[in-house]
């Protein structure tokens, strides 16, 4: 290597390692595709403090709804890659990425993923006036009125619809789709009336099951939660091919330094394996996990090919 060349190349290693040295020197902003009072709003904000506890500056949740995620990503695709412009985002706006006919963005090659920050559970709620409070009791019902249900999701493409395209597909039952723009709205519309069945992150119902607004059937995972021990599991009520995994994590735009995308990664997964944010995630079934960006990715790639396998087989669309 040229002497002129390798001098600029260790600039540029020097001054990318100064400026995450710095990092941050001003506000940061949280990107969220949901409306608040959902399971990923929760943990950006659970995030956003500790982050602002730790150094200093602001961590500011912007919720940009619409599009399952897809107008939350578009802007972050835009963004300056310099670490300030992030996005928590759930397993069902990448798959609204990927299942989207046309998205202004590439959902690989724009992202660079900085860290999977917890792993939740999903809960199968229906509204009280159903005369069921098993899943086969459930499943009986809607079979004698086939396309005569509706249940809600947070948008096309997203995890509720797919978790639930999923359900009908394993019980064998016709139920009608009305996207909301996020699990608060669905579970408000559940409550109302509007909708018949929701299945959704368990912080969305917890509150409404407890106080009998919501009947809990199911939830997912390989073991109950403490929070509503007395809900089985979708394997423990005859339908194992339930299984979803409704997690979190953060991207960053692709081409921000990898010195800041470490920097973020380290503090995200020290802040989640807190004692009290571990606390927290348990309380609404879900466990803190905090990954480097390589583990993340590997785990973006299994996920992608699980859900586009079951996409195809399901043959599900979108606009």
């Amino acid at each position: 290597m040229k002497l002129g060349r390798l001098c600029a190349v260790m600039a540029l290693g020097l001054s990318t390692t100064g400026l995450a040295a710095d990092y941050p020197v001003k506000p940061i902003r949280f990107l969220v595709g949901a409306a608040p009072g959902g399971g990923t709003d929760f943990m950006a904000r659970l995030a956003a403090q500790k982050l602002s506890d730790a150094w200093g500056q602001p961590v500011i949740v912007d919720n940009r709804v619409g599009a399952t995620g897809l107008i939350a990503m578009e802007m972050l695709a835009k963004a300056t890659p310099d670490g300030y412009t992030l996005i928590v985002f759930n397993v069902g706006h990448m798959m609204s990425a990927y299942v989207a006919r046309k998205v202004a963005f590439d959902p690989v090659k724009d992202f660079a993923p900085v860290s999977l920050m917890a792993d939740g559970t999903t809960l199968l709620g229906i509204h009280p006036s159903i005369p069921a409070r098993s899943v086969r009791e459930f499943v009986a019902y809607a079979k004698a009125r086939p396309g005569k249900l509706n249940y809600a999701s947070g948008g096309m493409g997203g995890i509720q619809h797919l978790s639930t395209e999923l359900l009908k597909r394993e019980a064998g039952i016709d139920l009608l789709h009305v996207p909301y723009k996020g699990s608060g709205p669905g579970a408000l519309a559940l409550v109302s009336g509007q909708v018949e069945v929701f299945l959704t992150n368990l912080l969305a119902l917890v509150p409404l099951a407890k106080n009998g607004k919501v009947a809990a059937l199911a939830v997912s995972g390989s073991k109950r939660v403490s929070v509503l021990a007395d809900v089985p599991t979708f394997a423990e009520a005859g339908y194992p091919g339930v299984n979803v995994s409704l997690w979190q994590g953060v991207f960053a735009p692709a081409g921000t330094s990898g010195a800041i995308i470490g920097k973020l990664s380290s503090a995200l997964a020290a802040s989640v394996k807190t004692p009290e944010v571990t606390r927290l995630l348990e309380a609404q079934g879900a466990q803190p996990v905090g990954t480097t960006p390589a583990e993340f990715g590997r785990f973006l790639q299994l996920e992608q090919e699980r859900w586009l396998r079951i996409v195809r087989e399901m043959k599900i669309t979108m606009n």
